[in-house]
């Protein structure tokens, strides 16, 4: 009765954390870089809290619009340590036995939090647009659904790699299905993962562009403005590059690039840019394509670690790429949009998780066959006969001595064997002459002293 109290009190607090950590610590870093921006311009603060509520909503996806022109093409980095930060609240908070009432609570409360702050962020905005007319208030449907689905995607992982296991124990879903998300999730880091090598190559090979794009500034605290800028659009550029390598395309508005062709047109003047390949296009942009078979590899490499059934190992591997292509077209989609003057920017959302798919599901599936991970039948073996116990033959003997003739039953004995000879009768030792055999008649009298 004693810990009651105190394990109440324990789970408020995580319920606390799980509600508004993540989304307080967002708006503590958003107020710092922009407070030290205006201090370093030379600026008032009178849109200080205008921007600072902007900012947080973009981390969320949701489009900013500045002087009738929208900034929708958000970098990748914040949202995806949004996500991170989301799942290990969530993660903490949620016991391995927890039931589904305290479940319910820990997912409320990871979605409940950060819809409140949003809906005082736009309240901000509208309130900052009337001091300063080129800030515009977002769309609050637009902004409560994004906002929703960033942490309601965090909320899940964190629960699920808590309880998921229980789960699936508990229902009728395939045995295989925990290893199907694991062979998935090996081939999103496989192909994401190759592509950022590619990225960081060509921006070895382009490093006089990169050069020229630092030089639109002079100042360090522009140039370093420059470099975090281009920190944060690094997962962009490189989900741009999985596009290129798996045969789908990426522009940059008029600027289309894919392994096979590129057409050129301005860019923004952003240093991590500098990777995007030049025309006219050389045959080492073809390589990518092993980047995209690699990925592929990846996954039939983990669907193979269990041997199934042909057709459970079909489905294992079908489900591990579509979930895969599910997840890599959510990306592109949250790494793309409007970039002012420039247009759209992004990847091709037609057939960038369509030729995820058919990569993964092609090259999965040769790997899978190759390294043993379908387990076939067994052919039945013939029954074996047991061996023919010999016969039993009547052999006839020699008559007894006592002239009564008898047959003995023996085993029937290999060519080549004498079969056993009868057991003669028991005959008594001869005695010594002149002496009387030992032992007494019933007759005989018995000895005197």
């Amino acid at each position: 009765m004693q810990d009651s109290p105190a394990a109440g009190a324990r789970q408020a607090r995580d319920l606390l954390r799980v509600a508004f950590g993540p989304s307080v610590v967002a708006l503590i870093v958003i107020a710092a870089v922009t407070l030290l921006q205006l201090v370093i311009a030379n600026s008032d603060m009178t849109g200080a809290l205008g921007a600072i509520a902007s900012m947080w909503l973009g981390v969320h996806q949701v489009p900013i619009s500045i002087g009738g022109r929208e900034l929708g093409v958000m970098p990748l980095l914040p949202v995806l340590l949004m996500v991170w930060g989301t799942a290990r609240t969530t993660a903490h908070a949620t016991p391995v036995t927890a039931s589904w009432f305290v479940i319910r609570w820990i997912v409320a409360s990871a979605m409940g939090g950060p819809l409140l702050i949003a809906a005082i962020a736009l309240a901000v905005i509208h309130d900052a647009a009337s001091v300063i007319t080129a800030l515009q208030t977002p769309s609050a449907l637009r902004a409560f659904v994004s906002v929703l689905l960033v942490h309601a995607v965090g909320a899940s992982i964190g629960v699920g790699s808590r309880i998921g296991r229980r789960v699936l124990a508990s229902s009728s879903l395939p045995v295989w299905l925990p290893d199907s998300l694991r062979a998935a999730m090996a081939g999103v880091l496989a192909l994401l993962g190759l592509s950022g090598l590619v990225t960081a190559a060509s921006l070895v090979v382009h490093w006089g562009t990169m050069q020229d794009l630092y030089g639109i500034t002079t100042s360090v605290f522009g140039q370093f403005s420059l470099t975090v800028l281009s920190i944060l659009y690094v997962p962009n550029v490189i989900v741009g590059t999985a596009a290129m390598a798996v045969g789908s395309s990426a522009h940059l508005g008029f600027a289309t690039f894919s392994s096979f062709t590129v057409f050129g047109g301005d860019i923004p003047a952003l240093p991590v840019l500098a990777a995007a390949p030049h025309p006219p296009l050389g045959p080492v942009w073809v390589a990518l394509l092993i980047v995209g078979a690699s990925a592929g590899v990846a996954l039939g490499q983990q669907c193979a670690r269990r041997p199934l059934p042909m057709f459970a190992a079909m489905a294992k591997l079908g489900m591990a790429a579509l979930v895969a292509a599910l997840s890599v077209a959510v990306l592109g989609y949250a790494g793309s949009g409007e970039l002012g003057n420039f247009g759209s920017v992004g990847i091709d959302q037609g057939t960038f998780g369509f030729a995820v798919f058919l990569w993964f599901a092609a090259v999965g599936w040769a790997t899978v066959a190759m390294a043993g991970g379908i387990r076939y039948r067994a052919r039945k073996a013939k029954p074996v006969l047991p061996m023919e116990q010999p016969s039993e033959v009547a052999v006839p003997v020699d008559p007894m001595p006592d002239g009564e003739d008898d047959e003995l039953s023996v085993a029937a004995e290999p060519d080549g064997v004498d079969p056993p000879r009868p057991a003669s009768p028991r005959l008594r030792s001869p005695q010594p002459d002149g002496l009387e055999p030992q032992g007494l008649d019933a007759d005989d009298p018995p000895p005197h002293d």
